[in-house]
């Protein structure tokens, strides 16, 4: 597929790459400068969806200054992957997603929240780009990721790469500037490789077994709606 896997450059943006057709992946938003947001805005995307529960979106201090002006034209719209503190959840996975092995649980627990990610996928297709965004930009990004990149039609070794794309990317921002938190650090190669080889197996394990395209129906997305959703994602034979 022309230009998958292609590294955005948008100023000040983390962990940022193009996943299928005109659908994007980053980290937090806030990371965006005011020249990164007109370079996604001139890139063509139109739509960001924030796959963060909306106590999670806010401006820290290390965040660059960004007037609203500098994503006029665009619309930002919050859309969770899981309900934040749910018992049924965190039981499994603890605080929050962060190993694709936890990705099918998310899908069985959640798939109202899955399919409303879909569907909003679905309003924004023909209007433009859409970026997925999380906050590193690594599981609940990696989890809808995979899920587009199943419809899209890619490969096994296509959908595991994306996640280990990701993964990397992140690991390499919490070696320049630190992990958020107690429960992330930064891996060197040597204990990072094998983990990734693992995770993107597992990934790839999940959206096989999930089969994209049949939880989406069968959960509610329209069939109009997922033909919306084929067209974005660049899908060959979209029905």
């Amino acid at each position: 597929m022309k230009n998958q896997g292609r590294s955005m450059d948008w100023d000040g943006a983390v962990n940022a790459w193009h996943v299928a057709g005109g659908v994007y992946r980053m980290g937090r938003r806030e990371w965006l400068t005011e020249a990164g947001w007109q370079q996604a805005f001139d890139d063509g995307v139109r739509t960001v969806i924030d796959l963060r529960n909306a106590a999670e979106a806010r401006r820290r201090d290390t965040d660059p200054v960004v007037s609203k002006a500098a994503y006029e034209g665009m619309t930002v719209i919050t859309a969770p992957t899981e309900e934040p503190g749910d018992p049924r959840f965190t039981e499994i996975t603890g605080p929050y997603l962060n190993d694709p092995a936890f990705y099918a649980d998310n899908a069985r627990i959640f798939p109202d929240k899955l399919v409303g990610v879909f569907q909003v996928l679905a309003a924004a297709a023909g209007c433009g780009g859409v970026i997925l965004h999380c906050a590193a930009g690594r599981d609940r990004s990696g989890m809808v990721a995979a899920m587009v990149q199943d419809l899209a039609g890619d490969s096994d070794r296509d959908i595991a790469e994306g996640y280990r794309r990701a993964a990397r990317g992140i690991n390499e921002r919490y070696g320049t500037h630190g992990p958020p938190h107690d429960r992330e650090r930064y891996l060197d190669d040597a204990e990072l490789e094998p983990l990734l080889e693992q995770r993107g197996k597992a990934v790839v394990e999940f959206v096989r077994a999930l089969d994209t395209r049949n939880y989406l129906l069968r959960n509610g997305l329209s069939s109009g709606e997922l033909h919306a959703v084929l067209a974005l994602c660049g899908a060959g034979g979209a029905r």
